[in-house]
């Protein structure tokens, strides 16, 4: 009985592993689009976003908001496509940075707090995509193949 769980056990944990590509393409995609779609919306009204920078506080808030919403809509866009991935994720960290430093932590008065805010979760996934890259199924791959860089998988 042991080694029937087991044999089915493993051949479950081979078919998963042959699909190992998918997770980090549905990731890229979906997480990309929230990106693209909000840098959208930020650019489309960025007089709105701005005075939002100058209740907040923040240095600079037209240029602020305005290389914000660019570096959002560009950023996930270039995630989608999986081009430039891990170079991508330093400034939508820094964004992030910049959003839990100035924003978000006022608000915030615990370890719990911090750790259910959104901001971190997205840095925690843009530090994933930094260190682990785009997966297999991106332009990344595609480019760094034809320049004969070894990539994973």
């Amino acid at each position: 009985m042991r080694q029937m769980i087991a044999a089915k056990a493993s051949r479950l944990l081979e078919m998963l592993h042959t699909g190992r590509w998918l997770g980090p393409l549905v990731m890229r995609l979906v997480f990309g689009y929230f990106w693209l779609e909000t840098g959208i919306s930020k650019v489309h009204n960025l007089d709105g976003f701005t005075q939002r920078f100058m209740g907040w506080g923040i240095p600079f808030p037209a240029f602020s908001a305005g290389l914000s919403a660019w570096v959002e809509l560009l950023g996930g866009l270039l995630l989608m496509l999986g081009l430039f991935t891990r170079l991508v994720c330093i400034p939508m960290l820094v964004n992030m940075a910049v959003a839990v430093t100035l924003v978000v932590s006022s608000n915030l008065m615990g370890l719990d707090d911090y750790v259910e805010a959104d901001e971190v979760v997205y840095s925690l996934i843009f530090f994933w995509l930094l260190i682990a890259g785009p997966g297999k199924v991106s332009l990344d791959t595609l480019v760094a193949r034809w320049l004969g860089i070894r990539t994973q998988g």
